[in-house]
């Protein structure tokens, strides 16, 4: 490994921090996933999106959200591009894609995400994105 990763690995930078939930959800690992977020965490998936809803505590994140969208999509990934960091706010222009697994319809959609990062935990994090493309692929 080198020093260069090293440091990335243990960096409590917001974007080093946000950047290695999305890594981690990417590969599908919850607990490394988990080990971003704060015991007291306040997640909160977008009004009309499938999961609308807050969810608090790492394991209710990855239980909420992330094996949920498991068990609905095939390839569930959130590709993060831009990163806009003021201090501890770190906005994260990205894509999902995915595949429905009831429909058989592709997802392609892009969203904002705000995540909130304090003591090289993430703390907040609030979804942005139009609800109406994941609809549209979840129905016949």
């Amino acid at each position: 490994m080198t020093a260069q990763a090293t440091d990335f690995a243990a960096s409590t930078a917001p974007a080093d921090v946000v950047r290695r939930q999305y890594l981690a959800s990417a590969a599908g690992d919850l607990q490394a996933l988990r080990a971003s977020l704060a015991p007291d965490v306040e997640w909160t998936e977008m009004a009309g999106f499938p999961l609308a809803g807050t969810y608090r505590t790492p394991e209710g994140v990855t239980a909420g959200v992330m094996e949920r969208l498991a068990q609905d999509w095939d390839h569930w990934t959130a590709h993060d591009d831009t990163y806009i960091v003021d201090g501890e706010n770190v906005v994260v222009l990205a894509r999902y894609t995915a595949v429905n697994k009831n429909t058989g319809k592709p997802l392609d959609v892009r969203v904002a995400h705000h995540f909130t990062v304090r003591g090289g935990q993430i703390v907040r994090f609030e979804q942005f994105v139009d609800t109406a493309f994941v609809r549209d692929a979840m129905t016949d």
